[in-house]
């Protein structure tokens, strides 16, 4: 098979900016080169607001693509983010559909408290930029404490008053959202969308994803993922299926993990400053995107990469259904729903990472784990006592 673009420059690069978070809990030398100064001094001429570069402060151990927080003079602020995606993964125009929904919550989220970080543009009024094979944007920094930074992806919160704050949070997202009204995005890779399974015959729709990725195609070609996706996910869907008329569509986070909010202090009654990084943002449902955030959070999945049985923190899940319901009540219809939801929201962008790695970074390890790893045993996991036990205690959960 032969190499991607990225990967043969990736291949000539010293990774001397430390390591990146890969799919089980160990740190991984990152996919995409990370940023050099000279990189940023040449994109920042186009940011006519960035200023000159001082110096990279911080590089992001976030697998998709390369960040970094950049120190800068002599414009309108003192630092900048900055973030490439390889061309492949994000083109410019893919960005623009994000970047209004940013807009969108910035103008209605303020009065509700939801901070959004501002995307700068360059002298022609663009926000997305492309140079050669990778597409950049840059960022204005975030208010607030990036207390989660390093936390991997299905780590959970520090402490119950964290999660009691993002379900608030989010549920003010939620409401700050209202009135963005873009379709979904379309044929981008890396987005969690809600396609499959708000469909009457999730096989079919499945099937049309696939087959509008060939990667994904290829990699599913020797893998029985009818019957897979039959007996793993359907039965779920047949659960939620009474629910799907009472879920409004709504442009959402898509993932909501406590390393994606900015902090007003470290302490346990620390509430959200910001929140951060829309890349798999789309429309769905506000209680899919709740739903992401009980999975994000409060199982502890990476354990299956090791062969253990997942923590699962349902003290974390009642303090995030119980900041959320303070904004936005959650009735035993819409509890009923969530515990519906919570078995099928993972699995559109276990699908999206598998096409990912098998047809962008071509890593074998790393699709077997998006595919067998999270889309089926995911589903397994919530067909065994464990899984039950949370669907029904979240059913059952007085708020």
């Amino acid at each position: 098979m032969s190499a991607s673009p990225a990967r043969s420059t990736l291949d000539s690069v010293h990774h001397a900016h430390g390591m990146a978070h890969g799919m089980g809990v160990g740190a991984v030398l990152p996919d995409w080169p990370p940023l050099t100064v000279a990189e940023v001094a040449g994109l920042l001429r186009h940011y006519p607001d960035a200023g000159t570069v001082r110096g990279i402060l911080s590089h992001s151990p976030r697998p998709f693509s390369a960040a970094s927080v950049v120190a800068t003079a002599g414009g309108a602020r003192t630092a900048v983010f900055v973030k490439r995606h390889h061309a492949r993964v994000r083109t410019s125009a893919q960005l623009e559909d994000e970047h209004a929904f940013m807009d969108h919550l910035r103008r209605r989220g303020a009065p509700l408290g939801v901070q959004i970080c501002d995307v700068l543009a360059t002298a022609t009024g663009d926000r997305a930029l492309t140079l050669g094979e990778w597409t950049y944007e840059v960022h204005g920094l975030a208010p607030g404490l990036d207390l989660y930074r390093d936390a991997l992806s299905w780590t959970p919160f520090r402490d119950l008053g964290h999660a009691r704050a993002a379900g608030a949070a989010l549920a003010r997202l939620h409401q700050a959202a209202e009135g963005f009204d873009r379709p979904h995005r379309r044929g981008q890779a890396l987005v969690s969308g809600f396609t499959l399974f708000s469909s009457d015959d999730p096989l079919a729709a499945m099937a049309d994803y696939v087959a509008a990725r060939p990667a994904l195609a290829d990699y599913l070609s020797t893998r029985p993922w009818r019957r897979d996706t039959q007996r793993l996910l359907l039965p779920f869907h047949d659960a939620l299926r009474p629910h799907l008329d009472q879920l409004p569509s709504l442009w959402t986070h898509n993932d909501p993990h406590a390393s994606n909010l900015t902090w007003t202090d470290a302490g346990p009654t620390a509430r959200v400053a910001a929140v951060l990084d829309f890349g798999l943002a789309d429309r769905t449902t506000a209680l899919y995107d709740l739903a992401t955030a009980i999975e994000r959070n409060t199982v502890e999945w990476l354990a299956l990469t090791e062969g253990r049985q997942p923590a699962v923190h349902r003290d974390q899940v009642a303090a995030l259904m119980a900041g959320y319901h303070a904004v936005s009540p959650l009735d035993a219809p819409r509890r009923q729903a969530l515990a519906a939801l919570l078995p099928l929201v993972h699995a559109e962008f276990a699908l999206a990472e598998t096409d990912y790695f098998h047809g962008i970074t071509h890593s074998v390890e790393n699709a077997g784990l998006a595919y067998e790893g999270y889309f089926l045993s995911h589903a397994a996991w919530f067909h065994g006592a464990d899984g039950q036990g949370l669907l029904a205690f979240i059913r059952d959960l007085t708020l």
